[in-house]
């Protein structure tokens, strides 16, 4: 019996093997998971190609964060494969080229309003698209990056991933009555392709590994997707609310 035998889990942001998602979604299914992708527009094909890596060749439905239309089929275009849901991944995150590297002020408000409907408000959203199929005792897990400081050239979609963290904490207060968990991962950087649309993310290379505790390697994103597998799971029944930082420790010690 796996970790998440039984369980009925949507994972979002599979774009590449590289991605968080995509580790997530493996280490899912290798668990015991009945696991659904989402995707929409070009990328759709990107996820498909790259579902069939995974055991089982796991469904891809369409779903746009930022459509209403899209959110509101949801329930329907996941009910034609799982009846029910007792997990959900939000790995989804977007910022315009101008939101990040160019410092606050000079970025438009249509910008950073993108960044922010896509990689803030679409958690809630999601969790409200996908509520009607969540079960008692489900888990609904996020990505976030320590948002706590300004880190270089990170900019409105250091803004989005604190409001993330903020709003992670109210969902948890209002579908806490419900039984449904809500918690954050705080990655460590992984070189992912969200990660090289970040300028000068480089220099994160550079430094983390040698002053992370435990060591970073950029290249592995297993130990992000162990700790998303293990708040899926029972074995954190009265977890919500809360942020896990995955990253070697670098929070921890400063620089």
């Amino acid at each position: 019996m796996g970790l998440l035998a039984g369980k009925r889990l949507l994972v979002t942001g599979v774009l590449t093997d590289r991605s968080i998602g995509f580790a997530t979604a493996r280490l899912a299914v290798e668990q015991g998971a009945t696991v659904v992708l989402s995707s929409f527009g070009r990328p759709m094909s990107l996820t498909r190609r790259v579902a069939k890596r995974l055991p089982g060749s796991p469904p891809v439905v369409q779903l746009d964060v930022s459509s209403e239309q899209d959110l509101g089929a949801l329930p329907a275009r996941l009910g034609e494969h799982v009846d029910g849901l007792d997990g959900v991944v939000h790995a989804i995150g977007f910022a315009p080229p101008s939101a990040l590297g160019s410092g606050l002020l000079d970025t438009s408000w249509e910008d950073a309003g993108t960044a922010l409907q896509v990689s803030t408000w679409s958690y809630a959203a999601l969790a409200r698209a996908c509520s009607p199929l969540l079960s008692q005792s489900s888990s609904y897990v996020g990505l976030t990056f320590d948002a706590r400081v300004a880190w270089p050239s990170y900019d409105w979609m250091g803004v989005a991933k604190a409001g993330l963290e903020s709003a992670n904490r109210y969902l948890a207060r209002d579908l806490g009555p419900r039984g449904v968990r809500v918690n954050l991962v705080a990655a460590g950087p992984v070189r992912t392709m969200a990660a090289k649309s970040v300028p000068g993310f480089a220099a994160f290379e550079d430094v983390w590994d040698s002053r992370a505790p435990l060591g970073w390697d950029v290249d592995d994103a297993e130990p992000v997707a162990k700790a998303c597998v293990a708040l899926l799971s029972d074995w954190f029944p009265k977890t919500t609310g809360s942020v896990v930082y995955v990253d070697g420790g670098f929070s921890a010690v400063g620089v």
